[in-house]
């Protein structure tokens, strides 16, 4: 695996993100429809402020969502209804540039424990996502190919 390699070459570029007054029912909407972990958080003109992971989403939940209680999910709805994404999302978060490598990376993610970096550009408008994920199977495809 080259370490050295650009964050923009195996970035996930198509990337769905919400802006800071987004209902958190639309992102409960997203998470429940798309196989993604984290949505950036983004003002109008597309510059990242955020981010919500699934973890912040479910800690949102009803306890009684885990037993797919009908009250639950009424409540949730109601939860979901009344918060924004700029109210729940993590504001202390790191971004990287195209240009970084895959090795620096890894390293914000052994750090701080993240699991998924924006990639932006020098005006900090969202181009991209790398995922702890994206970083296995870039660091895997050769072995997956072998067998």
């Amino acid at each position: 695996m080259d370490t050295n390699r650009r964050l923009g070459d195996i970035m996930t570029t198509k990337v769905i993100t919400v802006h800071l007054t987004t209902a958190m029912d639309v992102v409960s909407d997203i998470f429940e429809k798309h196989n993604i972990h984290h949505i950036p958080v983004v003002e109008k003109d597309g510059k990242v402020v955020g981010m919500i992971s699934k973890s912040d989403y479910y800690q949102l939940q009803d306890s009684f969502t885990l037993f797919k209680r009908a009250a639950a999910d009424r409540i949730n709805r109601a939860v979901f209804r009344s918060l924004l994404a700029g109210e729940v999302m993590s504001k202390q978060i790191a971004v990287l540039n195209p240009d970084d490598t895959v090795l620096m990376a890894a390293g914000y993610f052994r750090e701080n424990l993240f699991h998924a970096l924006p990639i932006v550009d020098e005006d900090r408008h969202i181009v991209g996502i790398v995922t702890t994920y994206d970083l296995l199977n870039y660091a895997f495809q050769d072995a997956a190919i072998a067998h």
